[in-house]
């Protein structure tokens, strides 16, 4: 292969569009692109190689801009954006001339030299190819550390049960442009693009072992914040997937934490000297509030936002119509029907049980319901 641009991109367009979302990674970008190149050259396929750079500033702009004129190396940067690995593996899609598209990591953990072997896979059928640490045959470089392991695996764990694949969690893959689902489908968090791609796209999935090893320049961006938007990520993707029942779940499990704030504060105004009636009184609106938030930030993040002081109204109305619910259940059970006569715990569960549910319908339909009015869904926050 010639090393001019012209032969480089090939009349119509290159075979396969690599991908790499950066972000202070001027240190691996010659070696990845001579990574690629030899691959490349080595099974005969056109290429070119797509840099979604987050505005690093770290000299990247400069290093692909001279890449760029012997190899076909693009550098898209992303200014005055928020900085997100998923929108940058989109917007370089975008930017791709070729269908088959290949995705992978700017850090040299991802082998250039099974680009091949993912291509291939497409080739015979699959919607979907990854590298796969986890597949037989696959492996992890020894160099990484007991807790970047850990924290690999049992990010895996938790997202098996959305996809069959050993590796859900690979950022190396490779899809058929017309393979992926529509953009207004498409709702990433974070770094793992790939998961929600085979999730939200329903993707036939074929996994090709690969030798993953750690970076050895530059830095990791990985950290707690991240880790917190894999989880809001994992949340959504769960919601997704499963639908009703995972949003009563979600539902079950941020009033549970209600519960924790309700009896803290109840207590802690008690300590105070605060009369207990009025503390279960005050106590109940900081509950009520926690709960709101998370339920819009969780259970129906996917729901048109309302304002916020009108959504609260909303929720709080809900919440008492549960708690009416709940009491009035106990009551009527524990009084009058037989077995919650003779046993009064059964009849505070069932209670329980009984105001979760017209709590969860009241707010469902009416602080969280699928519509609302255009003028009161202009705050997004």
């Amino acid at each position: 292969m010639s090393d001019s641009k012209e032969d480089v991109f090939a009349e119509n367009g290159p075979s396969v569009s690599v991908v790499t979302p950066t972000f202070k990674e001027a240190a691996n970008l010659l070696a990845l692109a001579s990574r690629i190149r030899s691959a490349m050259e080595a099974e005969g396929i056109e290429w070119e190689l797509i840099l979604s750079d987050d505005d690093s500033g770290d000299g990247s702009e400069e290093i692909a801009r001279t890449l760029g004129e012997r190899l076909p190396v693009r550098m898209h940067v992303r200014r005055n954006r928020p900085r997100d690995l998923s929108e940058a593996v989109l917007d370089g899609i975008e930017l791709a001339r070729s269908d088959r598209l290949v995705v992978m990591d700017a850090d040299l953990s991802h082998p250039p030299e099974r680009i091949a072997d993912l291509l291939t896979a497409l080739d015979r059928g699959a919607d979907m190819a990854i590298g796969s640490r986890y597949a037989p045959g696959g492996r992890i470089d020894d160099s990484w550390s007991r807790y970047r392991s850990l924290n690999s695996r049992v990010a895996t764990w938790l997202a098996r049960p959305l996809t069959p694949c050993a590796d859900p969690m690979s950022g190396f893959f490779a899809l058929d442009r017309r393979r992926l689902p529509a953009s207004n489908r498409l709702h990433p968090i974070g770094y793992k693009i790939g998961l929600e791609l085979m999730v939200r796209g329903g993707l036939h999935v074929r996994e090709v072992p690969i030798r993953f090893v750690d970076r050895r320049r530059g830095w990791s961006k990985l950290n707690w914040r991240q880790q917190a938007a894999f989880l809001r990520h994992l949340h959504r993707l769960y919601l997704f997937r499963f639908g009703l029942p995972f949003r009563v779940l979600s539902f079950g499990a941020v009033g549970a934490s209600g519960l924790i704030i309700d009896t803290t504060v109840y207590f802690a105004l008690q300590r105070a000297g605060i009369d207990h009636l009025l503390s279960r009184f005050l106590s109940f609106w900081p509950a009520v509030t926690w709960n709101w938030r998370m339920n819009r930030l969780f259970t129906f993040h996917d729901r048109p936002r309302r304002a916020r002081v009108d959504q609260w109204v909303r929720f709080a109305v809900a919440s008492v119509v549960g708690l009416v619910t709940n009491v009035g259940s106990y009551a009527v059970l524990s009084s009058w029907v037989e077995p919650f006569a003779s046993h009064r715990l059964l009849a505070l569960l069932a209670g329980v049980v009984i105001g979760s549910a017209a709590n969860y319908v009241s707010a469902s339909r009416f602080a969280y319901r699928e519509t609302v009015p255009a003028r009161q869904s202009a705050d997004r926050g």
